[in-house]
């Protein structure tokens, strides 16, 4: 392994590290409230599907309208599955989470592929239209499906996801994502995104790399739909409406679309933000749509655009300007 990128895993598993150890002992020492843990989970979760949804949206380049329906798929299955293992095995608390969560994130996956064959013809608008209707589609099944509780929604789910094991899930769901985007399956879905005639032309199997997106999309899709089923302890179909499709995607929009680094950071502003306004949630969507607007005009790339931050790059860029400073002083 290269050095340089050795040293960059070191600093970023050391500032995650620190981050949830900050977090894990204001709530031992009382200092984080339930409130405020709400708040981190939640956080965790959004950013999970923001980051999902970025590879389908930034990397590929596709418009995908319909990731609150594979969450759904993702929680209804992990709730199921939780259950089930509650009920026959006698297992860790965490074991049963990671596996419930890997069960509905592979059926999402599954999902996720089928939704991806549309996008061999459609493109555009017209993708985002069929996406819609997947996700309409899965939302009304379980609206209507009496063994989760159809339209009175599933109850007596076992409240699983605490603040740590949401944390270090979407930590090592977004190490992926960014492994992922730097590999050469990311590149290549990447270069569809530039020029698919010229992918296309280069050897590059176009069909193969765009199921592949879907899929994986759907599958940390589905992970967090499992996280947020076993937060909340009762699932409403009714929440994974369009809405809720078009809040993630204005997510990663605003944070670029193509960078990891701006999805994370506008789903913490955009998950923080309501619960500071808790007076105006009823213009939630007004304002989201205004900040879509006002970004398209003056900002359209998103505030990161397609840049991702680096710690390790930063703490360098630091160092050689004190060095810069110590010359210049001593000259």
């Amino acid at each position: 392994m290269d050095k340089a990128i050795k040293k960059s895993y070191i600093i970023n598993f050391s500032a995650v590290f620190l981050l949830w150890l900050l977090f894990y002992c204001g709530q031992q020492f009382g200092f984080i409230s339930n409130y405020l843990i709400g708040i981190i989970i939640n956080s965790c979760i959004m950013i999970i599907m923001a980051t999902s949804l970025n590879i389908v949206a930034g990397f590929l380049g596709e418009m995908a309208l319909g990731h609150a329906g594979l969450m759904a798929i993702g929680a209804y299955t992990g709730a199921v599955v939780s259950g089930w293992l509650l009920d026959a095995v006698s297992l860790p608390h965490i074991v049963v989470l990671v596996l419930a969560s890997l069960a509905g994130g592979l059926l999402a996956a599954g999902i996720g592929a089928l939704i991806s064959l549309p996008s061999m013809r459609l493109r555009g608008d017209y993708l985002g239209i069929v996406t819609i209707g997947f996700a309409e589609i899965i939302r009304i099944f379980f609206i209507n499906f009496e063994p989760t509780g159809a339209a009175n929604g599933m109850t007596g789910i076992k409240r699983l996801t605490t603040m740590s094991n949401s944390f270090w899930i979407m930590a090592i769901i977004v190490a992926l994502i960014f492994t992922i985007g730097k590999s050469r399956y990311g590149r290549a879905i990447m270069s569809i995104r530039e020029d698919e005639i010229a992918s296309e032309a280069s050897g590059i199997p176009t069909t193969k790399y765009k199921v592949l997106a879907f899929a994986l999309s759907s599958f940390f899709a589905g992970i967090g739909g499992s996280l947020y089923a076993h937060y909340q302890g009762y699932l409403d179909p009714n929440k994974f409406q369009f809405n809720y499709s078009i809040e993630m995607f204005t997510i990663v929009v605003l944070g670029g679309l193509g960078s990891v680094t701006g999805s994370i950071i506008s789903a913490i502003v955009l998950t923080v933000l309501p619960e500071l306004l808790r007076q105006f949630s009823t213009y939630r969507l007004l304002v989201y749509s205004l900040a879509l607007i006002v970004m398209m005009i003056f900002r359209p790339q998103g505030i990161f655009g397609r840049y991702e931050f680096s710690l390790s790059k930063f703490m360098d860029e630091m160092k050689d300007k004190k060095k810069d400073k110590q010359k210049g002083s001593a000259a």
